[in-house]
């Protein structure tokens, strides 16, 4: 699964297999198909969708672009936005194209309000739909697939920052994002959607909603079989239940 996200990164400008493969040990990116595989699921495309109209110094120029080399970046090993530097080293101009600067990123990245995130969770609703109809994105998700719902803290820097608050952390300015992974008996949980809230927030803030659109993720995905929600118990309320039930999944 990571080796067909990793390649549908880049659109590929020089198909060379040399350049391609010295790339490779260059950064260990594995893209080796990344121009055929990004025309199969058209991942640029989607990411063009995404529009910050208002964002100063040109922040949401050619977003596909900008989004593609964030993902590129991250499934290379970065963490920071100065990691995304890496992308280009050694030969890696050569063989892909529309590679930004980390300072570009990040530019882009403050740009970003709690709508724009909105939009990027909308291209990747779309994309593990595409992905699920021409990959074995889940096995086993004809007949078993299992929603976990978790909600977790992470720390941010900078007053400025939309939604950081001291939360539940003492001393730390938080996000409080709610995370729905998905997974089978026969393949690892990944992310099947996730929703940003301010770090104040309290764990079931817009579970009801969050909900019901975890489970038409996981039914874009795949999961046509059973569907089983799994939470912890401050997600035991009536709205939660509703949500399932409306959705034909299961609640224990």
């Amino acid at each position: 699964m990571t080796r067909l996200f990793r390649d549908a990164i880049f659109p590929c400008r020089r198909p060379c297999l040399r350049t391609l493969r010295r790339a490779e040990s260059d950064r260990g990116c594995g893209t080796a198909s990344a121009g055929r595989a990004r025309q199969r699921v058209g991942l640029p495309g989607l990411a063009a969708q995404v529009r910050i109209e208002a964002a100063d110094n040109s922040g949401g120029a050619h977003p596909a672009a900008k989004v593609m080399s964030l993902l590129g970046a991250m499934c290379s090993g970065a963490d920071s936005i100065d990691d995304a530097d890496r992308l280009r080293h050694g030969t890696m101009d050569r063989a892909f194209a529309g590679i930004r600067a980390p300072s570009t990123l990040g530019t882009f990245l403050r740009s970003f309000t709690h709508g724009h995130n909105r939009q990027l969770h909308r291209v990747h609703r779309e994309f593990l739909a595409r992905l699920a109809t021409r990959t074995p994105l889940l096995p086993g998700a004809g007949q078993l697939m299992s929603i976990d719902i978790d909600p977790t803290h992470r720390r941010v820097y900078g007053r400025a920052k939309q939604g950081a608050e001291h939360g539940r952390l003492k001393g730390q300015r938080t996000l409080h994002p709610i995370v729905a992974t998905l997974s089978t008996p026969l393949a690892r949980p990944m992310i099947g959607t996730v929703r940003l809230r301010r770090g104040k927030a309290a764990d079931v803030r817009g579970a009801k909603s969050f909900v019901a659109q975890a489970l038409a993720i996981a039914k874009d995905a795949g999961g046509t079989g059973i569907r089983m929600v799994r939470a912890d118990s401050k997600f035991y309320t009536a709205d939660v239940a509703a949500a399932c039930h409306r959705a034909g999944a299961h609640f224990p």
